[in-house]
């Protein structure tokens, strides 16, 4: 939840946008640039802050990655596997998984 919402601050700044309810019951509101930022907000987008990598983003990262290691009972610095390991680790689990079944 942390990082969508850091993301939601940055991509949509609450000074620089205005929330209209949509008119069908159910939808998110319409997001509407105020006149003043409109050229700003439409650099805001995910490309262009994962491009930027600011440090409060990488850290967002780090937790949840950190929170997603603990909930697979993984320890011992998790959080700094790489790709392929995490990978063999998933791999295991859905194969011991498989033979419970």
């Amino acid at each position: 939840f942390q990082l969508n919402q850091l993301r939601e601050n940055w991509l949509n700044p609450p000074e620089w946008i205005e929330r209209v309810p949509e008119v069908v019951a159910g939808y998110p509101d319409r997001i509407i640039a105020k006149p003043a930022f409109a050229a700003q907000l439409k650099q805001r987008t995910l490309t262009n802050l994962y491009n930027k990598k600011p440090a409060w983003l990488v850290n967002a990262h780090v937790k949840l990655d950190q929170a997603v290691a603990a909930a697979y009972g993984w320890e011992n610095n998790a959080a700094e596997l790489n790709e392929a390991e995490i990978l063999q680790r998933l791999l295991a689990l859905n194969l011991a998984r498989g033979k419970c079944a």
